[in-house]
């Protein structure tokens, strides 16, 4: 059943499918030193600089768990927004293996800013209290916002006045891209963040995502991480053959792009429903709204999606590569014929 739940759910964009077949014969070796991935590195440290480094993981949380365990100690505290999915989705992953305490900020439409974070900037240096490391921002936001250029070299410029790193959770970052119109080595490494998670699979790649670390000496320890953390990939081609696909005559671009396109469309339809109100600017693929109660099930039941804050009736609907201008307008079409039964 299609509908608005996640991008997770939609499938795997069929050049994403072709490539991993085209891996799929011969044999080569593993482990990562294949053509594959060879090759996939390169594309991305062309994206973002040859001293970039790239290093493949099974998925989101393990890119998460990767880049901060490389460069934290379990005495360390990372600083994060209240809604970030290290703090609220991936059940303790990044405290049980890095050690390290979450300090969570309470955010504005998702986003945390020097002054919201400064209170943590304390106890450098005393034993007794747990020393921050890395700020984490995630880009897109989990409300669907966009962190601005601006917004993040304030933050990495707090970050490394305070010998900090400044970590980036960029799972949908294709997604900020297209929104912000901008190279991603534009609002990553120029900004100055640190530690990236690029990820793919909420934008048509099937499993795999990257870690990159913008000062190799940040990842010197961090092939023994990734094997320790059971994120080395044994046939790594074939999340090397997805990402060469990926960035392929833009495909990651043309994906993220019909997406959000999506959500706007579905933003300037619901607009037209005074029985809704939208919570967030839509920026991305994602639309946050606060929808009469009695709707919610029915509308379920044929366009599945997930409510996000129950107490406040706001829900989540997430567009991806796939969704269909069809599909908006029948969804629509549903909300307002529900409200004509119920009121």
């Amino acid at each position: 059943m299609k509908g608005f739940a996640s991008d997770n759910n939609a499938g795997v964009h069929p050049a994403i499918f072709k490539a991993m077949e085209e891996a799929n014969k011969n044999h080569v070796v593993g482990y990562g030193d294949d053509p594959f991935t060879e090759k996939a590195i390169k594309i991305i440290k062309t994206e973002f600089g040859e001293d970039t480094e790239v290093f493949f993981v099974f998925n989101g949380t393990g890119a998460n768990v990767l880049g901060l365990s490389s460069v934290t100690q379990s005495w360390n505290s990372i600083i994060c927004a209240d809604t970030a999915h290290i703090e609220e989705d991936e059940c303790g992953a990044p405290e049980k293996f890095t050690g390290c305490k979450l300090l969570p900020v309470e955010s504005v439409r998702g986003k945390i800013t020097p002054e919201s974070i400064r209170h943590h900037l304390k106890g450098f240096d005393f034993e007794h209290h747990s020393q921050p490391a890395v700020i984490s921002i995630s880009q897109v936001t989990e409300m669907g916002t966009v962190y601005k250029p601006e917004e993040i070299i304030a933050l990495a410029d707090l970050a490394h006045k305070n010998n900090m790193f400044l970590h980036m959770d960029g799972a949908r970052i294709a997604n900020a891209a297209v929104a912000l119109n901008l190279p991603f080595k534009a609002f990553t490494k120029d900004c100055g963040v640190d530690i990236l998670s690029f990820g793919g699979t909420k934008n048509g790649m099937m499993m795999g995502e990257s870690v990159l670390f913008f000062n190799p000496l940040l990842a010197k320890n961090t092939k023994y991480l990734r094997k320790q953390s059971m994120q080395l990939y044994s046939k790594m081609r074939f999340v090397g053959a997805q990402f060469e696909a990926y960035f392929e005559n833009d495909l990651w671009k043309k994906s993220a792009s019909h997406a959000n396109k999506m959500a706007k469309l579905l933003e300037t339809e619901i607009k037209k429903i005074p029985e809704i109100k939208l919570t967030q600017e839509v920026e991305a693929n994602g639309v946050f709204a606060v929808i009469p109660r009695k709707i919610i099930k029915p509308l379920q039941e044929k366009f599945f999606f997930y409510m996000w804050d129950d107490i406040k009736s706001e829900v989540r609907w997430m567009t991806s590569f796939d969704t269909t201008e069809q599909e908006i307008f029948e969804f629509v079409a549903l909300i307002k014929e529900l409200l004509n039964t119920h009121y």
